[in-house]
C-alpha cells in the first residue's frame, strides 16, 4: 500500500533487497544477511544515479542497507515511536541528527546533543477538514457521539471481530466510522448487509480512506485502534481521546506508545485478549462521561506538535546545505 501511495504522489520510488537479523533464527540468519548484502550493492548503484546531497531515513530493517552504504553522506533520523527498535538504535549511529516524537524518547540514546524534539509529522492536507465540514462530507449527524475504528492498512483482526460482535450495541450509542483494512473487508460487507436501514446510515466503514483520513479524524469524538506510531501525532492534532489496543505479537513498541498517551491522560488501554469483553463497556464509560471524554480531549491536544514536519524539513535543508558538520 505505501508503494501506492508514494507512486500516486509522483515522488521517484526503488525498492532494495532488504530482511531483519533480530529475533530470527540461525537457519534464516545466513539468507536475511545475504539480502542485506545484495541490499547495501543496490543502495550504492542508487547513490551513484541520484547522488544525493542529504539521507533521511525512519527507521525498520530495510533503511539499514541504504545508511551503509551512504554512510559518508550526511543523514537525519527520525524516530516515529517512543522506544526505537534495533534497526533504528544501528542507523542513529550513523546518523548526523536524529529526531524524535517526544521527550521520552531521549532516554534511549546516548549522545543527547543530536537529538532534537520535533514531535510526529502530519500531512498538511489533514487540517483543512473542520469538525462541521468532515460530519457534513460523511453524511453524519450532531445527534449522537461520532466513534472512529482505524485498523490500519492491512486491518486489526481482533479489532475488527470486537466491533462486528458488539456492532448493534455500538450503534444504539454512537455512529461508527470502521475503517477495517483490506484483509476484513468481506466480512464487514456481509455484516453490514444485515443491518436495518437506520442502523447502516450509522454505520460508515471503508477498507481504507486517504484523502477523508482527515475528515474521518475531525468528525470523531472517541477513537479505537492500535497504539501505531501515528497514534502520537494524528490523535493530539484533532484532540481525539482514543481506546488504544497494543498490538500483542510483536515487541512492546505500542505498549511504549500507548503508556505514554495513557500517562498523559489521553486515552485508556485496553489488553488485546480481553477486547471482546472490555470493548463494550469501555467505549460506554467514556461516552456517557461527556466532561471525562473533554478532559481527554485537552489533555490529548496539549501534546501536538503540529510544526514537526516543517522542523524535520528544516533539519534536512541544514544538513543537505552543509551547514551542520558530523558530530
Amino acid at each position: 500500500m505505501e508503494t501506492r501511495l508514494v507512486e500516486r504522489s509522483g515522488i521517484p520510488y526503488q525498492t532494495i533487497p532488504a530482511a531483519g537479523v533480530h529475533g530470527i533464527g540461525l537457519r534464516t540468519l545466513p539468507r536475511n544477511l545475504w539480502q542485506l548484502g545484495r541490499g547495501v550493492l543496490a543502495s550504492r548503484r542508487i547513490l551513484r544515479a541520484y547522488r544525493p546531497d542529504v539521507l533521511f531515513f525512519t527507521g525498520g530493517y530495510v533503511a539499514v542497507p541504504m545508511a551503509l552504504a551512504g554512510w559518508k553522506l550526511p543523514s537525519l533520523l527520525y524516530v516515529p515511536d517512543i522506544e526505537p527498535g534495533l534497526a533504528l538504535k544501528t542507523l542513529a549511529r550513523l546518523a548526523d541528527r536524529i529526531c524524535v516524537t517526544a521527550q521520552d524518547s531521549f532516554s534511549f540514546f546516548k549522545r543527547p546533543g543530536r537529538i532534537d524534539l520535533t514531535g510526529y509529522p502530519t500531512r498538511s492536507d489533514l487540517t483543512r477538514w473542520t469538525r462541521t465540514a468532515a460530519r457534513q462530507a460523511l453524511h453524519l449527524n450532531d445527534e449522537s457521539p461520532i466513534l472512529l475504528v482505524a485498523g490500519g492498512s492491512k486491518g486489526a483482526r481482533s479489532i475488527n471481530n470486537a466491533i462486528l460482535a458488539n456492532l448493534t450495541a455500538l450503534l444504539e450509542m454512537a455512529q461508527v466510522i470502521h475503517l477495517t483494512g483490506e484483509l476484513d473487508w468481506p466480512d464487514v460487507e456481509a455484516k453490514k448487509a444485515d443491518l436495518s436501514v437506520s442502523q447502516s446510515a450509522r454505520y460508515l466503514a471503508f477498507p481504507y480512506l486517504d484523502e477523508q483520513m482527515g475528515a474521518a479524524l475531525a468528525a470523531a469524538d472517541l477513537a479505537i485502534s492500535r497504539a501505531g506510531a501515528s497514534t502520537l501525532g494524528e490523535y493530539p492534532l484533532f484532540g481525539l481521546p482514543a481506546i488504544l489496543v497494543p498490538y500483542p505479537h510483536a515487541w512492546r513498541y505500542q505498549r511504549v506508545n500507548a503508556d505514554y498517551l495513557v500517562r498523559h491522560a489521553a486515552a485508556v488501554m485496553l489488553e488485546d485478549a480481553a477486547l471482546s469483553s472490555q470493548l463494550l463497556p469501555a467505549v460506554q464509560a467514556l461516552l456517557s462521561q461527556p466532561q471525562k471524554l473533554t478532559s481527554m480531549r485537552l489533555a490529548m491536544q496539549n501534546l501536538s506538535r503540529p510544526e514537526a514536519a516543517a522542523q524535520i524539513g528544516r533539519q534536512l535543508l541544514t544538513l543537505g546545505r552543509g551547514e551542520e558538520m558530523r558530530a
